[in-house]
């Protein structure tokens, strides 16, 4: 099916498509190395401000909205998105060459997340409202009238992926929990699927029209991280930026956002390579069917999941010798597929190569190679160390993005815990094993979170459910921040502050905060939760 969408290959700024003048670029097809069309025009400084300055006039409107008037929007947004899903995805689809049914998904995925902070909103119980009334006769002092909820930044920068042209893109969980929290939003489109990034932000303006909302509480900006994104980072209206990619990517704006005049918050999501430790039991009685479950879970999507397990922790016995020969089967059996863009697949053989080259990691398997594979495709391998080579050099322990895996082989127990001691910050840490494995080991989910966002018991990583419980983030370098997240509603703190009223009169006072709570939210009045009115006082 060919797209009946106007792709005009330009930035949207005040609701309007930019005229081209700027330099260009086009995506291209990984699966064929083909160029798409049309001609992609980057945005100049001189549109960045004008987004930027749009956007500040914005909030003044955007971030007073009521809850029920911000789900209103992010329900005519879904609604946009899910009228061109056959387009959108067939678009995805040659931009990415993932597979449609994945990127169907995906799109349900970015629809419903929208529609659940649309929920969150309407509710309005999120912002934590805090009320603790005046005590005028306490003694020795009187107690002033005080009361605090959340408020919203102001504008956020939100940087799309490269992995998930939909999900963690334009209008992905960054974009979702900016808008839900009362923020305008300023996007910087990832080059790899400008397509996609296009028909996603002209749903978005349409949606803002039609709510009669302010033209500046979206904008979409094509160009070069080093100069559109580095500016966006650098704009003195920008209040919070939202990114997901590479750590030396995330850490170039984590130091850019801590050296302006004004620092700014930032959610970086990083690096991760989410460790699974098999126990003696669970290795004993379905080592064979772990083996199936984690090469479906480290190849899946061509390995370009920022969950995907990437450290295998196995003991040097018979078992586990099992179920390595197993992996090894399903690795050589291995198709192989092309990557998200040419350089993603050349930076993952690079990552491959330079493990393999180190004197102390085995190469185990690697699928075959046919003759027509692209300079896209990557080649799935599984590589093994010896536990107290990786404590000699724990580099080696680092993220490859790719369908790789590396499995390490410890000699003990005392071994086991300093290796888990050693790892850096995660997204998750997965344990297989029995009730009597996780009494046993005790001790190692007491490391492990302290080192890991999410830890998981018996399943595998790949895949992030939805929810108001997820946590999405880690220590760092998983994430810039551990104390947050980048899926679920618990996301939307990323992008609010606790703002405090004293002694303010009731009419002067937020909806939210009012004595006889107009909203009929819970609110935490004198320490008690409560969607009862505050009881009159003297």
């Amino acid at each position: 099916m060919l797209s009946t969408i106007a792709l005009r290959g330009a930035s949207i700024v005040g609701g309007e498509s930019l005229a081209g003048a700027g330099d260009t670029f086009y995506g291209f097809d990984p699966a064929t190395g083909g160029r798409l069309d049309p001609e992609y025009h980057c945005a100049s400084l001189d549109d960045l401000n004008r987004a930027a300055a749009l956007a500040e006039e914005a909030f003044t409107t955007y971030g007073k909205l009521p809850g029920r008037e911000k789900a209103r929007s992010l329900r005519a947004i879904a609604a946009g998105i899910e009228a061109i899903v056959p387009e959108l995805v067939e678009r995805a689809h040659r931009e990415t060459a993932l597979p449609e049914a994945r990127l169907k998904g995906e799109s349900a995925r970015t629809i419903n997340q929208l529609r659940l902070f649309a929920q969150v909103v309407e509710e309005g119980s999120w912002v934590n409202a805090r009320i603790d009334p005046a005590q005028p006769a306490r003694t020795p002092l009187p107690r002033s009238d005080i009361r605090s909820m959340m408020r919203p930044l102001g504008p956020v920068a939100v940087f799309g992926a490269s992995n998930f042209p939909l999900a963690f893109s334009v209008a992905g969980g960054d974009t979702a929990a900016a808008f839900a929290a009362g923020n305008p939003v300023l996007v910087k489109a990832h080059h790899a699927h400008p397509g996609t990034s296009e028909m996603v932000g002209q749903a978005i303006a349409r949606a803002v029209k039609e709510c009669g909302l302010p033209s500046g509480v979206f904008a979409l900006l094509f160009g070069p991280g080093s100069q559109i994104g580095t500016a966006l980072v650098d704009h003195p209206n920008v209040k919070a930026v939202g990114f997901t990619g590479s750590l030396a990517g995330g850490k170039a704006l984590m130091e850019r956002a801590a050296a302006r005049p004004e620092p700014i918050p930032c959610f970086m999501e990083m690096s991760s390579v989410n460790p699974v430790f098999v126990l003696p039991e669970a290795l004993r009685t379905r080592g064979a069917q772990i083996a199936g479950g984690l090469f479906g879970s480290f190849t899946l999507g061509v390995g370009q999941f920022c969950t995907k397990p990437g450290l295998v922790f196995l003991p040097r016995n018979a078992d586990a010798d099992a179920l390595v020969a197993e992996l090894k089967t399903q690795v050589e059996k291995a198709a192989v597929s092309p990557m998200l863009t040419e350089g993603i697949a050349k930076s993952y053989s690079s990552g491959v190569a330079a493990r393999q080259a180190h004197g102390a990691v085995e190469t185990l398997a690697r699928a075959g190679v046919s003759d027509g594979a692209g300079s896209s495709c990557a080649v799935p391998v599984v590589m093994q160390i010896e536990g107290r080579d990786l404590l000699r050099d724990p580099k080696l322990a680092g993220e490859v993005f790719g369908p790789s895996t590396l499995v390490i082989r410890y000699e003990n127990r005392d071994e086991l815990m300093a290796l888990a001691r050693s790892l850096e910050g995660q997204l998750t840490a997965t344990l297989h094993g029995t009730e009597a494995d996780l009494a046993a080991f005790a001790g190692l989910v007491t490391v492990l979170e302290r080192k890991a966002g999410r830890l998981i018991v018996n399943g595998f990583p790949t895949g992030v459910e939805v929810c108001h419980a997820m946590v999405h983030g880690g220590p760092y370098p998983a994430t810039s921040d551990s104390r947050a997240t980048s899926v679920g509603t618990y996301s939307i703190y990323r992008f609010v502050r606790p703002v405090c009223y004293q002694d303010f009169p009731q009419p002067a006072l937020p909806d939210e905060l009012k004595d006889e709570n107009p909203l009929g939210i819970w609110r935490l009045v004198d320490g008690n939760w409560t969607r009862e009115a505050v009881p009159a006082h003297s």
